[in-house]
């Protein structure tokens, strides 16, 4: 474990991710204004958190370049995630790339003082997102390495990761879960009834080894 902590720590996106965690925190302290919802909206949040997540495994980072006349649609997202399967090994590919906060970081603010009726509750919702975020990066840092964990959800966490990554990439799109929007969403067959795919490690490459 100490070995896998200095990997996470020399990271780059989970010291931004605590920035806007830690100055979410601190602004949503010092406005006060504390109300109800702001119980609800994290609750929310992290009941929602798994569909989010296997929505944007799908879509975004699985998602299949697209040629639109002279334009090549390819993501810096979807981009580094066929190379991190291309290596599920190699820890700079495990992280949300640093550019990627470029826009992330402006959008999430527009979206929580332009959604939101009063600054706290912006706040509370940063506050959330941070805290979402950093258990992200973690947990799925956690699983490509090679520490075993003792608790039995964890464990099922890292073997459906793994059998995304090693069987087949069409299924398990879980990473903080035990498979619960897999389980809903039909993408958590038996792997003993699943068939080895030949693109898991080059994904959209119809004739990959």
């Amino acid at each position: 474990m100490p070995q896998v902590l200095r990997g996470f720590v020399h990271a780059p996106s989970p010291w931004i991710i605590l920035g806007l965690l830690a100055g979410a925190l601190a602004g949503r302290i010092f406005v006060g204004d504390w109300q109800i919802t702001d119980a609800l909206i994290p609750a929310l949040m992290v009941a929602a958190f798994p569909f989010v997540e296997w929505v944007i495994h799908v879509c975004v980072l699985h998602w299949r370049p697209r040629t639109l006349g002279r334009w090549r649609i390819d993501s810096l997202l979807a981009r580094k995630h066929r190379e991190h399967h291309a290596d599920p090994r190699l820890p700079q590919l495990v992280f949300i790339p640093w550019q990627t906060f470029l826009w992330l970081l402006p959008a999430l603010l527009a979206i929580a003082f332009l959604a939101f009726g009063r600054p706290g509750l912006a706040l509370t919702f940063l506050t959330s997102v941070g805290a979402l975020g950093l258990i992200y990066e973690w947990t799925h840092y956690l699983v490509h390495t090679d520490y075993q964990p003792r608790g039995a959800v964890l464990r099922t966490v890292r073997r459906n990761h793994r059998l995304h990554h090693f069987k087949n990439e069409h299924y398990w799109f879980a990473v903080t879960t035990a498979g619960t929007a897999d389980r809903l969403l039909g993408t958590y067959p038996d792997p003993a009834r699943t068939p080895n795919s030949a693109t898991a490690k080059a994904l959209h490459e119809p004739h990959a080894a």
